[in-house]
């Protein structure tokens, strides 16, 4: 008889959702569905508020990734104010934003994907988690929490707080960067480098022992989306997007702020992460991946020498076609980690890094100001809408996770159908269903807005325990 298997939660991940794998009388898979179910207003209740709110609003959407949100806002904020960043804050907002990704893709590797890798997609789940990595390898799991900790204290030492900080404004940011603190960075920046290397050397050792599965996990081709610079070089600050097909055949390259002149939204019914789609092709043709895939599939190269070297090697592996395989999240992940910090090695030897010059004065009010940046899950777009006094009348955010919103449940679905076996079910054919997961970084939290109704429950419980009255919402 045909059967359902429910994994609910899904472990490892920012934020929460299930899946659903459907069995037919044989056993073997016929589908499966990856169900966002945390919901997230912000679009909405930011509302009626000031525009220069929403760069301490909006981080709050997440605790993971609170610096992307802060800089994309503030980035929309700038263009409302009628005005730009000094040359200094550029730099420093940039500075703030390596820190972001060290930190962010470092715990990711080590602490959330690592414990698959390093333990085993059937170790024992009692020890596949950061824990059994700390046993299994100790000195390796200390850098790793070093590495994260030296991104979040670039974050504190820039804006005051490891998470939700106090930093941009309309045209600038609040303080400069202070001479012991860049001392602090160059002294420290090596040392992670060299982490972030034997990362990236297991993990070369891993896909060479583990080719096959390399080969056939949730392998599809796709078209791919990131910023680059202006010679097409990896960018995640501030950039042109550029769109490429599967092949690497360039479709569009454009300018962030017209973004809804090639992106689309798609309803799910059975989520509520919605999926980015590009116009042109319609859904799901005109699908894409963003993320470290996305974007080291759409650059040409790296700008700082230690990445270059392994995006020469990234280049090679579908014979200088975009990479397919999902599980090649995890290297692009890396190879990023690398970027990050040779950039924020890189910022700490320009002039204006240590500058005072940090705010221009506001313009006009705009009316309208859309934020772009590369968040360490992909694309980020914040997009306001204001008054002429600048009260918030429309907010559209499309998050960093849903550019993968139709890879996440296309990969769960491939997974499942080679690995899983209603007849002999095993516990590490489920995780390998999750480990599809896993390799896009999810940040649920972020990603989720208003499409229909939320389902409520409702119960009024008296001094002694018992349920009074109830009232539910389907």
């Amino acid at each position: 008889m045909a059967e359902k298997i429910t994994i609910s939660p899904v472990t490892r991940i920012e934020g929460h959702a299930k899946i659903t794998i459907y069995l037919g009388d044989d056993g073997k898979v016929k589908d499966s569905f990856f169900h966002v179910e945390q919901f997230r207003g912000f679009e909405k209740f930011s509302e009626g508020r000031m525009f220069y709110e929403m760069p301490q609003i909006t981080p709050r959407t997440c605790g993971i990734c609170p610096v992307s949100h802060h800089l994309a806002s503030i980035k929309a904020c700038d263009q409302i104010a009628g005005t730009s960043p000094t040359p200094t804050a550029h730099k420093l907002r940039d500075l703030m934003h390596m820190g972001q990704m060290i930190q962010s893709h470092g715990m990711h590797f080590f602490e959330l994907a690592g414990p698959d890798l390093i333990l085993g997609f059937d170790a024992d789940p009692k020890i596949r988690h950061v824990g059994g990595v700390v046993q299994a390898n100790p000195a390796l799991a200390v850098k790793a929490v070093k590495l994260r900790a030296f991104g979040q204290e670039i974050i504190r030492k820039l804006g005051e707080r490891r998470v939700h900080p106090i930093f941009g404004v309309p045209g600038g940011v609040t303080r400069p960067l202070a001479p012991e603190d860049r001392e602090w960075i160059l002294r420290e920046v090596d040392d992670h480098i060299a982490t972030a290397m034997v990362g990236i050397e297991f993990l070369k050792g891993w896909m060479a022992n583990n080719q096959q599965v390399m080969d056939e996990f949730a392998v599809f081709p796709s078209a791919y989306l990131g910023l680059v610079q202006d010679d097409g070089a990896l960018e995640l600050y501030h950039g042109t997007l550029r769109l490429i097909d599967a092949d690497g055949t360039l479709l569009e390259e454009f300018d962030p702020c017209n973004y809804l002149d090639y992106i689309g939204e798609h309803v799910n019914t059975y989520t509520y992460l919605k999926a980015p789609f590009y116009k042109k092709r319609g859904y799901p043709e005109g699908i894409y991946r963003v993320g470290p895939l996305g974007r080291l599939n759409v650059a040409t190269h790296i700008s700082t020498p230690m990445a270059q070297s392994e995006m020469k090697i990234w280049k090679s592996l579908n014979g200088g076609k975009p990479v397919e395989g999902t599980l090649y999240f995890h290297y692009a992940r890396l190879i990023e980690t690398i970027y990050a910090l040779e950039r924020a090695k890189e910022l700490m030897d320009d002039p204006d890094i240590l500058g005072t010059d940090l705010v221009n004065a506001p313009g006009e009010i705009t009316g309208e100001g859309v934020g772009c940046l590369e968040a360490p899950r992909g694309t980020l777009f914040h997009h306001y809408w204001t008054n002429d006094m600048g009260v918030i009348a429309r907010v559209n955010m499309i998050v960093a996770t849903a550019g993968n919103a139709f890879s996440m449940n296309h990969s769960v679905n491939m997974v499942a159908k080679r690995y899983v076996d209603g007849a002999k079910l095993t516990e590490g054919m489920l995780n390998r269903v999750e480990a599809a997961i896993r390799a896009h970084d999810p940040c649920l939290s972020c990603s989720t807005h208003a499409i229909g109704q939320m389902p409520i429950k409702i119960e009024l419980i008296g001094p002694d325990g018992e349920v009074v009255d109830s009232a539910r919402r389907d």
